[in-house]
């Protein structure tokens, strides 16, 4: 069915005279792995470690220039990084402004930074090295000339072989200058989500395809596409601002405007596909932010992201039930997921007749509008989320005589 699907498509595409922008590819797409996390756990080196056979690189933080021009470097644990066989690109990452005035000195210190990685790279493993650099900074559009000419010295500057790539935002494709950062690079990671309103969500599956497509028309070199396996909770304050954003570490305060932001792994696959069927020039794979991990409750699971990468999600296994509480009229509302990976928590819970009063908790809560005497009570999700395999969630109480413990979950 899917080669099917591709000869159809690119049936159209050669009716409509775009046959040099599209690839038909049996190959899969290459996938990388940003590892993003400060602090290099137990967790996070078991992830890596347990998702070296999935990963044709690793896009590890090395350091972070603030807007002041102060740097935090992370301690990388070379030696068992390396240990997983896989090559590793060293991400510095640039806030605040750009100018022509800092442009020497920034790439000075960037350059020192690359040669004490590489350093230790090959101290800690024989033949350690360090595969590539990549710049991660949001340039204002206007600024993209400024940008080009940091790249190009930067280029300079460092040694060959190894290669220069940055991040690249859809904003920059209402440019004329985007072409002129090109001649640096070896390759360019266009990054699709979190780059617009909070409101419009985290990523935009038809949008996030325009511009992947415009993007390998006019780049003229190797690129990836970087995609989520993270949510995040935003909060607004009263007069529409943006008031927080809560993602690996949770608030202390809870905010009362507040909303889930992530990307379904189904819409992601969905993405893949269309991408793998009808792919544009010059795009060579996926790069993943950010690496799951067991301990990080703001990612998918481990293994929902092997499955997405392996191209297909197992059926859910997602069920309500009733569980006793040591009084005879008082139950436990419980979600669980008898699954593989993970599940979206249902839409509603429909409790047994034979409950009469219930409250929801953990992001449900009781429907009350509608309700009649000979119809069952609801716990209705307050929003989206959710629920990692083999976990059970907590979602309200009932007060029954005599229920059913099974009880009708809606997607």
């Amino acid at each position: 069915m899917r080669l099917l699907a591709a000869l159809l498509l690119l049936g159209v595409v050669v009716l409509s005279g775009s046959t040099s922008r599209l690839r038909t590819t049996t190959e899969p797409l290459a996938h990388d792995a940003y590892v993003w996390q400060r602090a290099w756990t137990p967790a996070v080196l078991a992830a890596a470690h347990g998702s070296a056979d999935l990963v044709r690189a690793w896009r590890v933080l090395l350091a972070e220039a603030d807007r002041s021009g102060r740097w935090a470097d992370i301690a990388v644990p070379w030696k068992d990084l390396l240990a997983t066989g896989r090559p590793v690109v060293a991400v510095i990452r640039i806030d605040g402004r750009l100018d022509e005035s800092r442009i020497g000195v920034l790439v000075g210190q960037i350059v020192a930074k690359v040669q004490a990685a590489s350093h230790a790279a090959a101290s800690a493993r024989p033949r350690g090295a360090l595969a590539g650099l990549e710049i991660d900074y949001d340039c204002p559009t206007s600024k993209l000339p400024t940008y080009a000419r940091f790249l190009a010295e930067l280029r300079s500057r460092l040694p060959r072989p190894l290669a220069l790539s940055i991040t690249a935002l859809p904003t920059w494709l209402n440019s004329r200058a985007l072409e002129s950062l090109a001649p640096p690079l070896d390759e360019i990671v266009l990054q699709v989500h979190a780059v617009d309103d909070p409101r419009r969500g985290l990523f935009d599956p038809a949008r996030a395809e325009a511009w992947v497509r415009e993007f390998g028309h006019r780049i003229g070199r190797p690129f990836r596409v970087a995609l989520p396996v993270y949510d995040v909770r935003v909060s607004w304050r009263a007069d529409g601002r943006l008031a927080s954003v809560e993602g690996e570490v949770p608030l202390l305060e809870g905010a009362r405007d507040s909303a889930l932001l992530g990307a379904a792994p189904e819409t992601i696959l969905r993405f893949l596909d269309r991408l793998a069927l009808a792919a544009p020039q010059g795009l060579v794979g996926i790069a993943w932010f950010r690496l799951p991990t067991e301990s990080d409750s703001r990612t998918w699971s481990l293994a929902t992201w092997r499955a997405v990468v392996g191209g297909g999600l197992p059926p859910r296994r997602v069920r309500a039930a009733l569980l006793p509480t040591g009084r005879p009229d008082l139950w436990t509302v419980a979600l669980s997921n008898d699954g593989v990976t993970d599940a979206p928590v249902p839409r509603q819970v429909r409790l047994d007749k034979a409950c009469e009063i219930a409250d929801g908790a953990n992001g449900f809560r009781l429907k009350v509008a509608g309700l009649a005497v000979d119809r069952p009570l609801i716990l209705e999700a307050a929003g989206e989320g959710r629920l990692r395999a083999h976990r059970k969630r907590v979602i309200g109480w009932a007060r029954c005589t005599q229920p059913g413990s099974e009880l009708d979950v809606v997607e």
